[in-house]
This record gives C-alpha cells, structure tokens and sequence, in this order.
C-alpha cells in the first residue's frame, strides 16, 4: 500500500545513516534511493549551497526524532531475485518487440509500400 507524504512523518534513520541519518530519514520520507539523496547533498555543498546545505542538515540531525525500532520492518523492496526476473521479462518482452519491427521491415510489404510512398 503506498502512502502519500501528508500521512508519513519525517525522521532521522541512524542505523542506515552515516552522520546522524538525516539522509536515510529524507530517502525514506521522499521515496528516493539514499545514495542519489547523498549525492545530491554533497553536490550542494560545491555548487553554492555550502551554508544552507550545512546549516539545514544540521538543523534536521537536532530536530528530528530518531526512527522507532520496527518503523521501516514492513517496507522491504523486492529481492534481487525478483528484480533480476522482472529485468529477464522486460528484457524478453522489448526483445519481442524489436524481433517484429525487424521482420516487418525486411519483408516484401515494406519495400513495397516504401516504393508506393516513393512515387
């Protein structure tokens, strides 16, 4: 069941975070991998950011309550197993699909049809 983010409430995720969690409780809170939300950060530090970036990160680590213990149990993505299957059933699907533009475009009924639009 997916919640939107007026019903999820913010919080810092220490036991995924490097420096107070405040990145991992953002990822969360946003839907978004916690690597692009770290990325992002240390990008605004070098691209003029720096004071917001450091004063607002520190303010969300002083603010913010740590995650409860059992918040994030029954959030668990898809296994790699599962991921990996649906990569395969996409890949044989767009496989399919290009398996059928190609016989269409070798066939007789195009190159006439490309004369016809010629003329």
């Amino acid at each position: 069941m997916s919640t939107t983010l007026s019903q999820r409430k913010l919080y810092r995720v220490p036991e995924e975070g490097v420096f107070k969690g405040v990145c991992a409780g953002l990822a969360h809170y946003l839907g978004v991998p916690v690597k692009l939300l770290r990325l992002i950060v240390v990008l605004s530090l070098f691209f003029g950011l720096f004071m917001f970036t450091v004063v607002g990160y520190f303010l969300l680590a002083w603010l913010l309550e740590p995650v409860p213990s059992q918040r994030f149990d029954d959030e668990q993505g898809p296994s790699a197993h599962e991921l990996l299957a649906e990569a395969d059933r996409q890949l044989r699907a767009s496989e399919l699909q290009l398996r059928e533009v190609e016989r269409y475009v070798t066939s007789e009924t195009f190159g006439v049809r490309s004369r016809f639009r010629a003329l």
